[in-house]
């Protein structure tokens, strides 16, 4: 994994576990002020979406924590891209024209799965 990953992998890993964290523990009364969408999706679908959230964000880390293979950080990042692309159309089909974080974390996201292609 090159020095370059770990830069655009961290922060975005750290991002992701954060939200999901978030999503997996609090009521959806403590989620609604951050997160609008939660009041039209059930919430298992909410807690759902958390736990993917903090198994992508360990894909992310664990090729540089244990120096192993690339393939969980592809996967996970790969994984992380159509998330977006899902939490973009929920955010426009809702009239949610916000969507600047979710393009940012879509390009994040395709940056880091085309960096755990390349080599050292």
């Amino acid at each position: 994994m090159s020095a370059v990953y770990g830069i655009v992998a961290g922060p975005l890993a750290l991002f992701y576990l954060y939200g999901g964290g978030m999503k997996t523990a609090r009521s959806r009364e403590r989620l609604r002020p951050m997160m609008a969408w939660v009041d039209s999706t059930p919430m298992a679908a909410v807690r759902a979406i958390g736990v993917l959230e903090v198994l992508g964000a360990a894909g992310l880390l664990l090729p540089l924590v244990t120096g192993s293979a690339p393939w969980p950080g592809l996967a996970a990042a790969v994984g992380f891209v159509f998330l977006q692309i899902g939490a973009t159309w929920v955010h426009l089909r809702r009239g949610d024209r916000r969507i600047a974080l979710n393009i940012t974390l879509l390009l994040a996201a395709a940056v880091t799965a085309w960096l755990a292609t390349t080599g050292p």
